[in-house]
């Protein structure tokens, strides 16, 4: 895996493989390369796939790769994201891996301040930074700029496990990992989308430690035909099951008896999927006209309820910010510590 050497700080800079899936993208494709060009870590090589696409996409990618040698340009062999991405995954050469999005850009300074901090910590360690919206006319969406200040809130302190059961904690381009480590956790292999959300989810489990920087890395296009808002894999975004299942592969302990907070249509969801793991749960509520009311076979109970239990774990589907807060004090009261005894679950 080629390095270069930093003739005036005699530091080693490793070869970064960013591996980019190209579809139809050609009105944003060629800002998207010269920001990849404009970096000022140049030890990169850019992995751009295509993906049968019906515009120029492929003429874009080829002249540039015909311009830097540094840019390769492949066809995936099958259509839609992961298996293009495993696709080209196969030819990185990168002693550290990144992904990039084809109708984003990237700040001059992403990869140096990825590689440079990635540096202090080594394998076993993911470096993740914070993301900025942008759109090409209007404005940036309400909920977007909710989502984006949540991930800097998370990257600034490092918090991607603690709050990984509510939404995607990194976004999908927005992190550097080794290689070796990238291969330990499978890489692109599980076509399981949101494939963003399941890497997470991968790295939390194999217990890689995300480490965040308090700097905007990238800059996300927002776009009426983004494939997360027009592809059905995405249309139910609470991804219920995905979280309900790695929740039982890492963190479920059969031993403690489990507590599911919130009787609303998201507590409903949740509980007919907890059923198909567990029959005997409890499920609290603080909305007096919703206690003791048997729902799908559970008889309800008041949240007071909790403080008598021996060792719950605790997950609370609430969606109101106000309303986690309050949550959170009361679980403090009551010397509960988040990771080790609740989770948010949106």
């Amino acid at each position: 895996m080629p390095s270069l050497k930093d003739v005036t700080t005699n530091k080693v800079l490793p070869l970064v493989s960013i591996i980019m899936a190209a579809k139809d993208t050609a009105p944003y494709l060629v800002d998207c390369i010269e920001s990849i060009l404009n970096q000022s870590y140049q030890n990169w090589e850019l992995i751009a796939i295509n993906d049968h696409s019906s515009d120029s996409t492929p003429e874009i990618l080829e002249q540039y790769a015909q311009k830097d040698s540094r840019i390769k340009v492949y066809h995936s062999d099958r259509k839609k994201l992961i298996p293009t991405l495993k696709y080209g995954y196969q030819f990185a050469q990168g002693e550290l891996i990144n992904r990039m999005d084809s109708d984003d850009k990237m700040p001059s300074d992403k990869i140096e301040s990825l590689v440079n901090e990635w540096l202090k910590y080594g394998k076993g360690n993911i470096i993740a930074g914070g993301t900025e919206h942008f759109v090409d006319e209007g404005e940036v969406g309400g909920g977007f700029l909710r989502y984006e200040a949540w991930l800097n809130e998370v990257a600034r302190n490092s918090k991607h496990y603690q709050e990984i059961y509510q939404e995607c904690v990194i976004p999908s381009h927005c992190w550097i990992i080794h290689k070796d480590d990238f291969d330990l956790v499978d890489a692109f292999n599980p076509e399981i989308y949101p494939e963003d959300y399941d890497l997470c989810f991968r790295f939390y489990k194999h217990c890689l430690k995300v480490i965040g920087i308090d700097k905007v890395l990238h800059f996300w296009r927002d776009r009426s035909n983004r494939i997360s808002r027009t592809w059905e894999e995405y249309k139910d975004n609470r991804y219920f099951e995905m979280k309900l299942k790695y929740f039982y592969q890492i963190d479920r302990d059969q031993n403690r008896p489990l507590v599911l907070w919130g009787t609303g249509k998201n507590g409903k969801d949740m509980a007919k999927l907890i059923q198909t793991y567990e029959e005997n749960f409890h499920w609290v509520s603080d909305n007096e006209r919703k206690v003791g009311v048997n729902i799908y076979g559970i008889n309800t109970q008041h949240l007071n309820d909790i403080s008598g239990m021996e060792n719950p774990q605790i997950m609370i589907v609430v969606a109101s910010p106000d309303g986690k807060k309050e949550i959170e004090h009361q679980l403090k009261s009551w010397g509960k510590i988040p990771v080790q005894d609740y989770w948010f679950f949106l």
